[in-house]
């Protein structure tokens, strides 16, 4: 599989970003000076399952996706997936899913998307991939100086996201006892601000956790759902949508809804990819990488 990287940011298109950390305000002095050749992948919003027009070979480009990352020349520490593994969370979509995913070399992480909770709750997510942490799904970890949250925000399946009290209890308690400097990822499925409400494209109760997060200096925000590349700063904290590894949608406003967006077969895999995050020393590099 040909992969190429895109170095210019270039709005809604999806066309690919590329960026240092810093830029990001990821990297604080700890960060990038504690331990050379740190790296991490996001990849979002698998599908598995999905048979619709605009992609019917869902697993193949996750297979492609999860070929590219471990060709990567300097594997990654680990590996987030941020939500939709699956397309109507049958637990014969988490076994194929899971048997692709296993062949990654790294580690991986998951949060649910929404598609992953459909009649169930999350029961067959939580069976494939367990609870990390102490509540319904979200979870914290810390790595190379950096402290990375895993939020759940897909309670009200294609509204809107939502976080509910629990979980923002156990985020100011998570939050409260780490130094202000202290660099922060954050990742969830739904984007946390208004990125485009009259799609559902936000998080209910968004606000209250940036509220959190913002007296932080150093805080970048990871999600999917929206399955295309976007970007937006609110001061210290910065958010970074990803791609999905099954099909594009379209860009907000420009369609009757969102949905599967279908592209010329020999446009798919560029518009697919995985984001790969670099630190070697003090050069951090950020990128969008495309399957073709």
């Amino acid at each position: 599989m040909k992969r190429a990287s895109f170095f210019e940011h270039v709005g809604w298109t999806g066309a690919g970003i590329a960026f240092t950390l810093a830029d990001l305000g990821i990297l604080g002095t700890r960060a990038g000076a504690e331990d050379a050749g740190f790296s991490f992948v996001q990849i979002s919003d698998s599908h598995i399952g999905f048979k619709g027009a605009a992609n019917p070979h869902v697993s193949a480009t996750l297979s492609a996706t999860v070929d590219a990352i471990n060709a990567l020349p300097v594997q990654p520490s680990f590996v987030l997936h941020t939500g939709d593994v699956t397309h109507l969370a049958k637990p014969a979509q988490f076994d194929e899913a899971k048997s692709i995913l296993a062949m990654l070399k790294a580690p991986l992480f998951t949060i649910p998307g929404e598609h992953d909770v459909i009649g169930d709750a999350g029961k067959a997510y939580f069976d494939s991939f367990g609870k990390k942490g102490p509540g319904d799904g979200w979870y914290s970890f810390d790595s190379h100086g950096i402290h990375f949250v895993a939020l759940v925000n897909v309670f009200n399946f294609e509204t809107m996201g939502l976080l509910g009290t629990n979980q923002l209890e156990w985020l100011a308690k998570d939050l409260a006892a780490l130094h202000r400097d202290t660099p922060l990822v954050v990742f969830g499925h739904v984007p946390l601000y208004a990125l485009y409400p009259a799609w559902g494209w936000t998080t209910e109760d968004g606000a209250k956790a940036l509220e959190l997060l913002r007296p932080f200096a150093n805080v970048t925000v990871l999600n999917g759902h929206i399955h295309q590349i976007v970007t937006h700063r609110e001061g210290t904290l910065r958010f970074a949508t990803a791609r999905s590894t099954a099909y594009p949608q379209p860009e907000p406003g420009k369609a009757d809804k969102p949905g599967p967006l279908a592209v010329a077969p020999d446009r798919l895999l560029g518009v697919l990819g995985f984001r790969t995050v670099e630190v070697t020393g003090d050069d951090v590099r950020f990128e969008d990488r495309a399957l073709q």
